[in-house]
């Protein structure tokens, strides 16, 4: 109930605009979410970098209704990946393709999408097309697999997510086409014919795909906190021959990373996945869905900040 909540609440653009400027908000926003500006974000990659683990970003913000606001998030996307080559900080770039102008027309979308990989190769940088709702899996991976991967090959990679239950084929073609994987496990709310409602079922397909992109894949990115399924992967790659150079696990801002840390220091290849701009707000409620246990762990810090505030007034 919960969940299902917190998915509600993210799809809310009213509540959006009261939270926004809410203090309290803003400081839940801060553990997942690197800032509003491309300079807290470069600011969070450094970070991350200074201790050997290396990011993507992404310019939050998605379903765009109109022309403008597509290539207004290409030029931002494009810009960050300026600010990335100029300063040398080790970051790819995620995006969606709704962002790019996917509901308002394909063709756009293509454009837009087209430029930011480009611009990026030029760089020596990566874009991973982001997945989104079941809505508009078919299309991402069709274009993926017929524009984008065609045309820039390892340069682009997309995301597979585990509850769908189309992934498991889906993980066999893109292994056979070569494309480049990120598995997650999927945070929207979706239908049971669509996706698997136990999470149970849902781990049991992670494993699945992830041991055939480990033994089969290129250069995967194994996406999850589940500290079971990394022991897994782990126990799969040691067994199986895999060298830490093959794959990445991956992870979101501000989630286990003391995790993150200990993989580091046993010479797996880290990346964590940094969000940042203004629309931070479907972000949040969608990472606290995802692991509702966040809510209670959020809240307990901040009234912990606010009891110190107040017993130094």
């Amino acid at each position: 109930m919960l969940r299902s909540g917190l998915l509600w609440l993210s799809e809310r653009a009213g509540i959006f605009r009261l939270v926004r400027t809410n203090p309290l908000a803003r400081r839940l926003a801060a553990r997942f979410v690197a800032g509003e500006t491309i300079e807290d974000a470069i600011t969070a990659v450094k970070d991350l970098n200074a201790a050997g683990i290396t990011a993507t970003l992404d310019v939050l913000g998605e379903s765009v209704s109109e022309a403008r606001e597509a290539r207004a998030a290409r030029d931002a996307y494009l810009a960050t990946l300026e600010r990335v080559a100029q300063v040398g900080a080790q970051s790819h770039v995620s995006l969606k393709l709704t962002q790019m102008g996917l509901d308002i027309d394909e063709g756009l979308c293509i454009e837009n999408t087209r430029a930011i990989i480009a611009c990026a190769r030029s760089f020596g940088l990566f874009v991973r097309i982001d997945m989104e709702g079941s809505a508009y899996t078919e299309r991402t991976l069709r274009l993926y697999a017929s524009r984008f991967h065609p045309e820039f090959g390892d340069a682009v990679g997309i995301v597979l997510q585990s509850y769908l239950r189309r992934t498991s084929r889906d993980t066999d073609d893109l292994i056979a086409a070569r494309g480049r994987v990120r598995l997650c496990k999927g945070a929207y709310q979706e239908p049971p014919e669509v996706a698997f409602p136990k999470k149970r079922d849902v781990d049991a397909n992670y494993i699945s795909c992830m041991e055939r992109l480990l033994e089969k894949g290129n250069y995967p990115a194994i996406a999850t906190h589940d500290e079971k399924i990394i022991a897994r992967a782990k126990r799969i790659a040691r067994d199986r021959g895999i060298a830490p150079d093959r794959f990445e696990f991956q992870m979101l801002y501000g989630v286990r990373r003391d995790v993150q840390l200990a993989l580091r220091r046993e010479g797996y290849r880290m990346r964590v996945y940094v969000p940042f701009g203004t629309q931070w707000y479907p972000y949040l409620m969608r990472r606290l869905a995802e692991r509702p246990a966040n809510v209670a762990f959020l809240l307990g810090n901040l009234m912990k900040e606010s009891l110190r505030r107040r017993g130094s007034a």
